[in-house]
């Protein structure tokens, strides 16, 4: 049977303290008991129910994370604080002193800085490699590897991972497969087609609105557990923890994130082929010129399309900045980083959300200063937004 994720939401049901529809928030930092063995049992991780202390964990954050848990088809959740929260607790609980990571060479540019420059400090050394050919990545991996890291569709040149390539390979060498699955929420789910753990940055286009930061690390109950202890838990010792009022805000955006995706999907194929069809140099994983489609359409759960992501080249920054702050003037969109809002996103990633990657790196994997990348937003009449960016592009000599 088919896997569909939204059923799932759609499934649970939480009742407030007093009877109502959206479960009461725990606006507490600290938790009382009845009995002083009831606190040491919780202290050990052996009181069911019971909550110490909100960095560890708290109802309104359980809530959550059952909801994306559920969502992701794992058995559990870890909410944080941010999806570099939930990317570096969970890296440094995998690895240690001496220990090696296998990455895919595009990945959002706070992680690569992370992983390039911050933790060889701790002597845990990655190597960058291309995702979308197996070969390569097997051939990257060593005795000391202990994880597989990848995105699902990376940031921001949209390269799409064979996820069950990738499981297959880390089951052959004893290794961890992290995914990022950012980018295609519902659309694609890693752990139903083998990963070990999925990552999400919550303030995208789970939350929806541009107004919180949060992430979520969905896996087994035995390594969020390993997250979570109060001796040698990532989560609990980096203390990044969701603030429970912005845990229930998700939880209500989460709600609706299947109508959203359908909609932002069915805009970004329509402008996606318009562009190309113009001649632009369009890169998006529903068109049946991108290297993977096949491959994204192989492991989509159907109805949530190919996601809200695109990007376009138009050959120089000076042309990526002039078109970008016309659309914004025209009121098309946003010059702003970051995805996933009800309006339409646009930045150049080589100079923003990209720009920790060196530049002889961004032009070796293809990230040139033209490309402008798009979070495509919940326009109710797509075609006259196409038409609007059209004639910018007219204008600007983009197009003719």
């Amino acid at each position: 049977m088919a896997f569909k994720p939204a059923n799932n939401i759609q499934d649970l049901q939480y009742f407030g303290e007093f009877g109502g529809v959206n479960p009461s928030i725990s606006d507490s930092s600290t938790y009382t008991f009845l009995s002083a063995k009831t606190m040491f049992d919780t202290f050990e991780g052996n009181a069911d129910g019971c909550y110490l202390y909100s960095r560890h964990s708290s109802p309104s954050n359980l809530y959550l994370g059952e909801a994306l848990a559920a969502m992701e088809g794992t058995e559990t959740a870890n909410v944080s604080a941010s999806g570099m929260g939930a990317i570096t607790s969970v890296l440094l609980q995998l690895c240690g002193t001496g220990d090696h990571i296998v990455s895919s060479r595009t990945i959002y540019g706070g992680t690569y800085a992370f992983l390039k420059n911050f933790t060889p400090r701790f002597n845990i050394e990655t190597s960058f490699a291309d995702i979308t050919k197996l070969d390569v990545v097997e051939a990257a991996i060593t005795k000391r590897t202990k994880v597989l890291y990848c995105e699902s569709v990376s940031n921001p040149l949209l390269e799409v991972a064979d996820i069950k390539g990738l499981a297959a390979l880390a089951k052959k060498y004893n290794l961890k497969l992290v995914v990022d699955n950012t980018f295609s929420p519902l659309s694609i789910s890693p752990a139903i087609l083998g990963a070990d753990v999925v990552i999400h940055s919550l303030t995208k286009f789970i939350n929806g609105s541009s107004d919180t930061v949060g992430g979520v690390v969905c896996s087994t109950q035995n390594f969020i557990n390993d997250l979570r202890n109060v001796n040698d838990g990532a989560s609990m010792l980096l203390g990044s923890t969701m603030d429970s009022l912005r845990a229930s805000s998700v939880l209500k955006n989460l709600r609706t994130l299947h109508i959203r995706m359908q909609q932002h999907s069915f805009n970004a194929a329509f402008l996606a082929e318009k562009f190309e069809a113009d001649g632009l140099n369009t890169v998006y994983p529903g068109l049946k010129s991108h290297s993977s489609h096949k491959l994204f359409k192989s492991m989509m759960n159907e109805k949530y399309g190919f996601g809200g992501m695109l990007t376009i080249d138009v050959g120089t920054l000076e042309k990526a900045n002039e078109l970008m702050e016309m659309m914004q003037e025209k009121n098309l969109g946003y010059l702003a980083v970051s995805l996933g809002f009800y309006k339409t996103l646009f930045s150049a990633p080589g100079s923003s959300t990209s720009s920790e990657i060196p530049e002889d790196e961004q032009r070796e994997m293809g990230l040139s200063d033209g490309l402008i990348r798009f979070s495509i937003g919940l326009d109710a009449d797509i075609e006259r937004t196409y038409k609007m960016m059209r004639d910018c592009m007219i204008k600007l000599q983009i197009l003719k």
